[in-house]
């Protein structure tokens, strides 16, 4: 079993092999809900110029309800609307993978160097979002990256929605990417 540390390098490089074992480990449940906790950490410290302390922990808030909800809406999705012949997860591996998938978050903590917070989000968002169609086409067992891809689009959308509606719920008005 690798170690917290390789586990977040091997998904940060996109590295299948990564998530598969993190899918396959029930024990790591915590280790993901730790990395969704660093990644967005790093988001608040990276904004905490533009949103302070209060957005700090907004954003952290915010970012855990996003990465839970996602994983709902990503299963739902992905094992009733869109399952491949091979189709076969709990939540839990998609709580799992989908954390990992956050990985690279932790870059969003250069975000506290002046007129660096919009481009490292935006670079965070995106290694992000290909690291979560990694993680769902390794939970779900998916032949294919497109349906992957499918699956993480619809959730995308509903992740930002039910972000968007969360911090302005909570004053919370840069710095939220996704989880």
């Amino acid at each position: 079993m690798a170690s917290l540390t390789e586990r977040m390098l091997g998904a940060a490089k996109l590295d299948a092999a990564t998530y598969e074992e993190v899918e396959r480990d029930a024990a790591a449940t915590p280790q993901a809900l730790l990395v969704v906790v660093l990644a967005n950490l790093a988001a608040g410290f990276g904004a905490l110029r533009e949103l302070g302390i209060g957005g700090l922990v907004g954003t952290t808030l915010v970012s855990l309800v996003g990465w839970a909800v996602w994983a709902f809406v990503t299963y739902f999705v992905g094992t009733r609307m869109l399952p491949g012949p091979r189709t076969q997860a709990d939540v839990g591996q998609l709580l799992r993978t989908i954390g990992f998938s956050a990985t690279p978050g932790l870059i969003r903590v250069l975000g506290i160097v002046p007129g660096l917070n919009w481009l490292v989000s935006f670079v965070a968002s995106l290694w992000m979002l290909v690291a979560m169609v990694v993680a769902v086409r390794q939970a779900l067992d998916y032949e294919t990256t497109g349906r992957a891809v499918a699956v993480c689009a619809i959730g995308f959308v509903i992740n930002i929605v039910v972000l968007v509606v969360l911090a302005k719920l909570l004053g919370v008005t840069a710095g939220v990417g996704t989880p």
